[in-house]
């Protein structure tokens, strides 16, 4: 299926960074998302709030991967050296398209909550359009189910990178129970922090995982040649740019074949259209205050670049920790313990490994609270702060769900059970990117009408 349609993601992909950055620029960028004329959060915990919620963990587990496997196996045949190309093709594939897909939930979204005055669900985007009471619970059901199996995927594959990493650091390897305790202390935190809420739960823990993440960006960085650094993250960036249509687009000399596609482009902005849903009104429902001009540039822009100077600080100091060892044997090659590998070549190597396993646990936990509190708010009347009895049966059902597919693996040993479901949500991602194509022309015909209605109220 993604052969069939991952060309049509790309195009899909493309096409909204286009579209929100035109919107940006355009009259409707400066439409209010409430009548408040200040931010309801400051650009700091939003930004830790948003970014939480969308992606954190993966960065930890591909930050030395990834950057090491583009170095070793180019994806196409290019005149940049190496590094620069592995670095240019890890920032397309966790660049301003993943972010381009949440941000266009997120206006959407926000714009039917706080200009059209709607309840948050996603048939609210249609709700102009769709009158029908069946259709549009079909719309909300089908989200909530892509929503729920994206929770079950990312927790029972969250706790099997944790087990690996743990197995890694500690060369044993433990039983079943270790990857279900680790689904109950991730379902349990993630339920507290939805629970206390936006302000004092979901908000607070954000800002503690970007902190984290930083110092541990810093600690790398300090140990590394930062000329280096900066001119990779430069020389990267700026190919980045200038390709970015045609490497968008897959397009000669920029092709990297239709099995690369299939195992990296496509399956990425079908995981990031998986996602988009449930992350784009997480990020609507706490971007009160702002315009969709602050909206969209800032969701597509700042989580981007400061993903391309994570990845170009992992990934240059893993380059030149190769250089140094004059020969690579794959050691960076496992998504479970890459990092854990590459933190062993540094001073203080078991902290920083605790710290990471910290974190991840601290994104995973960001990301399903934030999806609890949207499940919250669909099934309680599209409420904006949900009764708190849907946050608690919400988590209870994330974690039976949870520990019932890691048993059902370790029973069926022969069935890969996290890939089964990830392959699902994969193919639920398939109906809403057509369902984005469709919410995308209604809403441009709203505020094409409230444009209409608000120059013949300016005459009169």
């Amino acid at each position: 299926m993604r052969n069939h349609f991952g060309y049509f993601y790309l195009y899909l992909g493309l096409g909204c960074v286009l579209l929100l950055l035109l919107i940006a620029i355009s009259p409707a960028g400066k439409i209010r998302l409430g009548k408040e004329n200040k931010p309801e959060h400051s650009l700091w915990a939003w930004t830790a709030m948003l970014y939480s919620a969308g992606m954190g963990a993966g960065i930890l587990l591909r930050a030395v991967q990834e950057p090491v496997f583009m170095q070793q196996s180019p994806p196409y045949q290019s005149q940049l050296p190496p590094e620069i190309l592995a670095l240019e093709f890890t920032f397309y594939q966790w660049g301003f398209i993943a972010w381009a897909f949440y941000g266009l939930f997120a206006m959407i979204i926000a714009y039917a909550l706080f200009v059209a005055k709607r309840r948050v669900k996603i048939s609210s985007a249609v709700e102009s359009v769709i009158s029908n009471g069946i259709a549009r619970n079909g719309i909300d059901i089908m989200t909530i189910l892509t929503t729920v199996f994206g929770l079950i995927a990312a927790i029972g594959l969250g706790a099997a990178q944790i087990h690996g990493g743990i197995n890694h650091l500690t060369a044993s390897v433990s039983g079943i129970w270790l990857p279900l305790a680790l689904a109950c202390c991730i379902s349990g935190l993630a339920f507290i922090s939805a629970w206390k809420g936006v302000n004092r739960g979901i908000k607070v823990l954000s800002k503690y995982n970007i902190v984290i993440t930083l110092l541990l960006l810093a600690y790398i960085f300090s140990f590394s040649d930062p000329m280096a650094i900066f001119r990779n993250f430069g020389l990267a960036l700026g190919n980045y740019i200038l390709d970015f249509i045609p490497l968008s687009l897959a397009l000669p000399p920029f092709d990297p074949g239709i099995g690369f596609l299939t195992d990296w482009t496509f399956y990425y902005w079908a995981f990031w259209l998986a996602w988009a849903p449930f992350t784009g009104i997480f990020i609507a429902r706490i971007s009160r205050g702002r315009t969709l001009r602050q909206l969209l540039l800032g969701v597509m822009f700042i989580p981007s670049l400061g993903t391309f100077f994570w990845f170009s600080v992992f990934g240059s100091a893993a380059f030149d920790i190769i250089e140094k060892n004059r020969e690579y044997s794959g050691e960076f090659a496992d998504v479970f313990s890459s990092l854990f590998i590459f933190l062993g070549n540094y001073p203080l190597a078991g902290m920083l490994n605790g710290i990471t396993l910290l974190l991840l646990v601290g994104f995973l936990v960001t990301s399903v609270d934030s999806a609890v509190f949207v499940l919250s708010m669909f099934t309680d009347r599209g409420r904006k702060n949900p009764g708190k009895r849907h946050r608690l049966l919400w988590s209870l059902i994330i974690l039976l769900a949870t520990l019932a597919l890691i048993i059902l693996g370790n029973v069926k040993p022969e069935i890969d059970v996290l890939v089964a479901v990830q392959k699902l949500l994969i193919i639920t991602s398939l109906p809403f990117s057509f369902f984005m194509v469709f919410m995308t022309l209604v809403f441009l015909k709203d505020i094409i009408k409230k444009r209409i209605r608000d120059q013949e109220t300016a005459r009169q």
